[in-house]
């Protein structure tokens, strides 16, 4: 049995300059900081040829072509397995539409698995850019590479999506002490909206043409948080923040609506000096940027939403549980 446990994540600024449509015109960057929430996928050998998937429903199959999820099937064939086998998965959050990652994560975590099931342990980079051609080039989801480089290689990172396909992970360099401060002073809030992120994320694809100029203030914005918080400024992520929601907005129609709008707002009453929505936006967790001093008031004022506390991860996927017989 193996068991793998990989780290959800949080992205502060740089979005949408992971997808190929701007990366290929333009170096992307994104800064983002894996999180202690995490997916963990289980596998074990059949004493059968068959297959068994468990998620949020069963699936039982004698052929991998078979596989409804589709994460998991061509995992399997990224891998080459093709019988015998049980694999399941369990979340810390909900998954669907949290917009922490979530399915980057389950990819990179399987893949993890998989590979120490067959005794083949690949490094991050592997993972991470096996993940990016599953679900990318092989299932076509209109999604970037910032989820599946920081499943992979955890604690927070400055990731750099060169013009010829390379990507590039840097560690954020932070005093422990900074670590700390920034560490309490992020607040996440289930906003209760769970939405798919493919629809929003196709209209911010297909309008990327039109938003390059807005795309490159945002890649820029990466910068400046890495310099930020590299550099002992951690209390101008706020207002960074606060900024680069305000172009995210911009880049499809459905990234806000009224209500997130009136959660946000009031939090910047409350003492939040800055947020965002996480992931492609529509719904899933909110997240701030709050001093400790005002959290009080910021959780009265959005007492309706249901606060996840959690603290920023060092690592990335790795193997919690392998034993062989």
């Amino acid at each position: 049995m193996i068991i793998t446990q990989t780290p959800l994540r949080i992205s502060f600024a740089g979005g949408g300059t992971d997808f190929a449509d701007f990366y290929t015109k333009e170096e992307g960057c994104v800064v983002s900081s894996a999180i202690d929430k995490y997916i963990y996928v289980i596998v074990k050998a059949r004493f059968d040829d068959k297959i068994r998937v468990g998620y949020s429903r069963t699936e039982l199959v004698d052929d991998v072509d078979e596989i409804e999820h589709e994460l998991v099937r061509e995992s399997l064939r990224k891998v080459g397995i093709k019988s015998g086998i049980e694999i399941s998965t369990m979340a810390d959050v909900p998954s669907e539409g949290s917009g922490l990652g979530s399915s980057s994560t389950v990819t990179v975590g399987l893949l993890n698995a998989l590979y120490a099931y067959v005794g083949d342990i690949k490094p991050a980079e592997v993972l991470a850019r096996e993940a990016c051609e599953i679900e990318i080039d092989i299932l076509g989801k209109p999604i970037g590479k910032q989820d599946q480089y920081i499943a992979a290689y955890g604690g927070m990172r400055y990731i750099r999506f060169l013009t010829d396909g390379r990507v590039d992970v840097s560690p954020v360099q932070m005093e422990d002490f900074q670590h700390r401060q920034l560490d309490e002073s992020l607040m996440l809030f289930y906003t209760g909206i769970t939405r798919q992120a493919s629809g929003i994320l196709t209209e911010q694809k297909q309008n990327i043409a039109d938003r390059m100029a807005v795309l490159t203030k945002m890649r820029d914005q990466a910068r400046s948080v890495y310099t930020c918080l590299s550099g002992s400024r951690i209390n101008r992520l706020g207002q960074i923040l606060r900024a680069g929601w305000d172009m995210k907005k911009s880049l499809a129609s459905t990234i806000s609506n009224g209500y997130i709008d009136e959660l946000y707002a009031k939090a910047l009453k409350a003492g939040a000096s800055g947020g965002k929505v996480a992931g492609a936006g529509g719904g899933g967790f909110l997240l701030l940027y709050c001093q400790p001093a005002y959290q009080h008031k910021v959780r009265k004022a959005l007492a309706e939403l249901k606060e996840l506390p959690f603290r920023l991860e060092r690592d990335g996927t790795k193997v919690i549980f392998n034993v062989r017989r």
